[in-house]
């Protein structure tokens, strides 16, 4: 028999038992208003409170109302009747309390009701509105943000009954709203597909493209309205890992869709969303369903997933997916958790939520509310946002439930955002940038994410759960992957600052361990990608079969994408052979590396016919990849890591095109130097190459010194600006060379004026 299983488990109320009201009653989701305004539809929290709602996310500025037209049966008196909350109210803090930032009005034909919404309840709940009076059977209506606080509005109803009281279950838009609303009760049926990724992050993006390319009818769910996750621009955290091709090349597709961020959190246009987007839409075997929440399974037994139900959360209307297989790519494995998968969470201590934010300077005194309900900060209790922008390290949750407390959790990151910004803005502190000795007189907030960076929810369980300690001693699997690049990256609460909150810090502190090669990476195996319990379930992403450990390595977007192409190709073996995702490994390994071997832009327009190169898809070199491989470069190469490096040198890998492993760089004056050896084939003239990654704080005149045949000559380069070759590559000149006398080139940092950069030496013959 087939059960549904929800979060929370809850079973649909019968249209028998929908109270009579409705019949007179009118009913407006906030989320289906003609036009949001400035409000944003927020997504994150379904499963807590039963539905999507807007919130008028101002930087403290009153957003535009959110405006549309309400039919009613007939004129009359109607009671009004507000689904919200006072977001501060649940925080124990007498300020919060006693406060209410997120006030704001209804709007009925130009006229706001008396009642201000948003003012009471820890909790979501109905706020009452009293009685309002409509003269015809249209109105135009309004929501009016009074302060740009995050004001919150789930529903309004206009009760025909004045003694009636509208349910406030948490369950998922509850069968008495959906009747008011005119939607089935029946789900709009999809598919079958061969698989449904749920998630589109980069491992749920890079999954569904792998898989439409490999012939496979695919749908993708996001629950917003953007696709890439973290990585998109409504989260701005940059895509880090790298894709080596050393294994197999799962990191084409990752390179299609990548950001270009030079910073976290970077701007809009940086994360690419339309680009993003307009890739998934080629896929002519993929089916995109943006803004549906996933909030439902259906089992078809205990071990088997039969469908996957999600609510439209523009429409309210409710889909059932069906298909061969799954894959959580959710991040949070909720997929998992309803289908009752093995999974882990650890008892506190994970990572958590960061809410990133940006601010710049203008020409003009700028203003800021005093805000007495958010953290109330000090100099000295956070960490100044450097090059206008605070970064991931804004981060909470450490110790809160991070599914159960989730909206609990953005909202102390908002109150300790706003709470540092009227700090420098309202106290002075930090007061820069100000001849007039105010507090950043001039300083504007330009942007922060009300949708949190997420890290760390709880793992689904496969046949092998991956640990710090395979990782480390670079333990060999048979059906090793993806290779992951990221050191074991671990955030913790930064001493300096969890004094000031050590119940809820909100600033972090990344612990990087040792053990994983940053340029080759550590193969992870396909066992950690598919469930040990549910037998059509696969994973991408950072919910995958790790220890807590071990996901500090795996976390990063770029090796989360490329956990997703593998799980694409694995899917096509299932669909091709009629088996599981565990019979894949057990029965049809070879086929699967044989399908990893497959570049990006290799694809086939069904199961049944001859794989192609699509000209209309990127080749993917490795210099795309943002480094280089010595066996590309012509002549002889010696990288860094070949050189003699002397006195204090630090390694770096962060600015692209650098060759092999990364980098070098040492400061002036530091008695450091980096000597280059090498010997040629024969005597001859040669070309002397440097590879160079510029940057704003390298010399502007570093010296070379080249040992030739003709004795020493330097050469001052400047390391600020792009080297003018091909391959991010500077000539130092022509210099004859004697065939078994060994020559040099020796990088300096005396009298420099920035840091020195030692990367590659390439050596060419003339002739």
């Amino acid at each position: 028999m087939k059960r549904f299983l929800l979060l929370p488990i809850i079973i649909f109320a019968l249209l028998s038992s929908v109270p009579a009201v409705m019949a007179d009653s009118v009913l407006v989701e906030a989320e289906s208003f003609e036009s949001t305004g400035g409000w944003e539809l927020d997504t994150q929290f379904i499963d807590l409170m039963g539905s999507p709602y807007l919130m008028a996310h101002g930087l403290g500025t009153p957003v535009t109302d959110a405006e549309t037209t309400v039919t009613f049966p007939e004129a009359g008196t109607y009671r009004l009747w507000v689904r919200t909350k006072n977001w501060v109210e649940k925080f124990d803090d007498a300020n919060a309390k006693s406060a209410a930032p997120g006030r704001f009005q209804v709007v009925i034909d130009g006229k706001a009701v008396e009642t201000e919404f948003g003012t009471t309840g820890a909790d979501w709940h109905w706020q009452d509105g009293g009685q309002i009076s409509v003269s015809g059977t249209s109105a135009k209506l309004a929501l009016r943000d009074l302060t740009g606080f995050n004001g919150r509005c789930d529903a309004i109803l206009f009760a025909s009954d004045p003694n009636f009281t509208p349910d406030n279950s948490s369950e998922v838009l509850p069968a008495w709203r959906r009747e008011m609303l005119g939607v089935s009760a029946e789900p709009k049926s999809e598919g079958p597909y061969d698989i449904v990724f749920v998630g589109g992050g980069y491992a749920g993006t890079c999954g569904a493209i792998s898989a439409a390319r490999m012939g496979l009818k695919v749908a993708l769910i996001q629950n917003r309205g953007v696709l890439g996750g973290n990585g998109s621009s409504e989260v701005r955290v940059w895509a880090k890992g790298n894709t080596p091709p050393g294994l197999y090349p799962v990191g084409d597709i990752i390179q299609e869709i990548t950001d270009e961020a030079k910073a976290s959190p970077g701007t809009f246009e940086e994360f690419g969303d339309a680009k993003k987007e307009e890739i998934v839409r080629a896929e002519k075997n993929l089916s995109l369903f943006l803004n549906h929440h996933a909030y439902a399974v259906e089992m078809e037994n205990q071990s088997h997933i039969g469908a996957v139900l999600a609510l439209d959360t523009q429409s309210g209307e409710v889909k059932k997916f069906t298909a061969r297989n799954f894959c959580d790519a959710t991040g949070h494995g909720t997929i998992g958790m309803m289908a009752n998968a093995d999974r882990e969470m650890i008892d506190g201590g994970r990572m958590g939520m960061s809410n990133m934010w940006r601010w710049e300077l203008t020409d003009q005194k700028q203003t800021f509310p005093e805000t007495p309900w958010a953290l109330p900060l000090e100099e000295g209790a956070f960490p100044y946002p450097k090059k206008f922008h605070a970064e991931w390290f804004w981060e909470s949750g450490f110790n809160k439930h991070p599914l159960t407390d989730l909206e609990g959790i953005r909202d102390w990151n908002l109150r300790a955002n706003f709470g540092a910004w009227n700090a420098m803005k309202n106290k002075g502190a930090y007061g820069r940038y100000d001849e007039s000795g105010a507090s950043h007189q001039n300083a504007r907030m330009t942007w922060m994410a009300y949708v949190g960076g997420t890290r760390e929810t709880q793992q689904l369980l496969g046949d092998i759960i991956l640990t710090e300690e395979d990782i480390v001693n670079k333990r060999p699997f048979p059906d090793a992957c993806v290779l992951t690049t990221w050191s074991v990256d671990l955030h913790y609460p930064a001493e300096q600052y969890e004094k000031f909150f050590p119940e809820n810090p909100f600033i972090s502190v990344a612990v990087h361990g040792k053990g994983v090669d940053r340029k080759k990476g550590y193969p992870v195996p396909y066992r950690c990608f598919y469930s040990r319990n549910i037998e059509n379930l696969f994973m991408a992403g950072r919910n995958i079969s790790v220890t807590h450990e071990a996901l500090g390595t795996v976390r990063v977007m770029k090796t989360c994408g490329m956990m997703g192409v593998v799980v694409g190709k694995a899917a096509a073996l299932c669909s091709q052979f009629d088996v599981s995702p565990r019979d894949v490994y057990y029965q049809h390994l070879e086929d699967l590396i044989e399908l990893l071997q497959l570049p990006g832009n290799i694809r086939r327009e069904n199961l049944k016919s001859e794989f192609f190169e699509d000209p209309k898809l990127p080749k993917i070199e490795a210099a795309d990849m943002g480094y280089l491989l010595k066996n590309t470069l012509s002549g002889i190469v010696i990288d860094d890591l070949d050189a003699k490096l002397t006195g204090k040198w630090t390694e770096g890998a962060g600015l692209p095109g650098f060759v092999e492993d990364g980098y070098h760089y040492a400061g002036a004056n530091s008695g450091s130097s980096a000597r280059y050896e090498f010997t040629v084939p024969k005597s001859g003239e040669y070309e002397v190459r440097v590879s160079i990654q510029p940057h704003e704080n390298r010399s502007s005149k570093t010296p070379f010194t080249i040992i030739s045949a003709n004795g020493e000559k330097t050469e001052v380069v400047n390391q600020r600006v792009a080297p003018p070759l091909a391959k991010g590559f500077k000539s130092l000149g022509v210099f004859k060379f004697d065939k078994d006398k060994p020559g040099a080139v020796v990088i300096g940092t005396e009298g420099i004026d920035g840091n020195a950069h030692a990367d590659a030496v390439q050596v060419l013959p003339l002739d």
